[in-house]
């Protein structure tokens, strides 16, 4: 007798308003989930003797808060309502990506770090099938949401599907380190253009490319790397240079990265793994209300109040400097304490 493997029930399409609702609310929150893993990762390293390092862990963190924005713009555009300041943005970790299969933890910068951060960005193979929940790649999830837009403008009317307010898009913002743009997302045209952002800037373009389509910030006389291929630059200790393809791997000038120089965060901290009071906890606690508060103030600048994005601004370098004091701070096992990320309910914040 010959046993067949269970075949795994084909995802529900997005079929209706609600369902492409629900699912560009799992956009934000899938964007989201990946900025606390970065900012472990860039915060742990010593910025005067890696500065390769910090350079690439950085502009990948700036574009994230980029896909973040086009996918509250998404969201709003189809008449949503963009949530980030609720406790399921902050589950504890390890944690899956929402909705999804990969795991993701907290840790300092480094080998670990680097394979996590390459599963995360990874292109989706050729041929992989569009997947609105329970995907492999990133990229399979956003082709389900755009199979979905299409769907739904054809059978609909775009009139119909774009019917959110466009007072609450959000544009025009200056997203430092990125040539990547933050637009208003209005009919169907504009929101495949912000798909096609997100995508292109984690995987490359057209699924098989080492670039995102930009040029780069910091060296404007080539192109920009797609977020996948910059973690290969940083494991490789190579540039992409032009001419290299994904096969061929980066072979242009040397990345410095040194891994004596990289604070030992403890890996997934929680505030229980130090007595109430402590100096450790005490600054966690601290940085976890800010971190609440810039969470809150980017759902007010999604929800009708954009000006809120300057102070979200403002509220991110106080991050960074608690940040960096938590990643200096020694703890008795030889590691330094590190980012919690766990939800603070507003009532409870300073």
């Amino acid at each position: 007798m010959t046993y067949l493997e269970p075949q795994r029930p084909a995802a529900a399409r997005i079929d209706t308003l609600d369902s492409l609702r629900e699912h560009l609310q799992w956009a934000i929150e899938l964007e989201h989930a990946t900025l606390p893993p970065y900012l472990c990762a860039l915060y742990s390293l010593d910025p005067e003797r890696n500065p390769d390092a910090v350079e690439l862990v950085s502009t990948v963190f700036v574009e994230e808060m980029l896909h973040l924005a086009l996918a509250a713009n998404l969201l709003n555009a189809v008449g949503g309502r963009p949530r980030l300041d609720t406790p399921e943005m902050l589950p504890p970790y390890p944690r899956r990506l929402p909705h999804g299969e990969l795991e993701l933890s907290l840790l300092p910068f480094g080998a670990e770090a680097l394979e996590m951060f390459l599963r995360l960005e990874r292109p989706a193979p050729p041929g992989a099938p569009a997947e609105g929940d329970g995907y492999e790649t990133i990229g399979q999830f956003y082709d389900a949401v755009e199979q979905g837009l299409r769907d739904l403008c054809d059978r609909l009317g775009e009139r119909e599907v774009f019917c959110g307010d466009p007072a609450r898009q959000v544009s025009g913002a200056h997203f430092r380190h990125t040539a990547g743009a933050l637009f208003a997302v209005e009919d169907l045209e504009s929101a495949l253009g912000a798909l096609g952002e997100i995508v292109e800037q984690g995987e490359g373009t057209s699924h098989g490319e080492v670039w995102d389509g930009d040029q780069d910030v910091f060296h404007p006389d080539r192109e920009e790397v797609a977020h996948y291929y910059r973690f290969q630059e940083l494991r490789a200790g190579r540039r992409y240079r032009r001419g290299d393809t994904p096969q061929s791997g980066p072979t242009g000038e040397e990345v410095l990265v040194n891994l004596a120089a990289v604070r030992p965060m403890r890996p997934n901290p929680r505030l229980s793994d130090y007595a109430a009071g402590s100096a450790i906890r005490t600054a966690q606690e601290e940085f976890n209300h800010t971190y609440c508060a810039l969470l809150n103030q980017l759902e007010q600048a999604f929800n009708g109040s954009p000006k809120q994005l300057g102070v979200a601004t403002g509220t991110m370098f106080a991050l960074k400097a608690q940040a960096e004091a938590l990643m200096r701070m020694p703890d008795e096992d030889g590691t330094t304490a590190g980012l919690t990320f766990e939800y603070v309910p507003p009532e409870s914040r300073r």
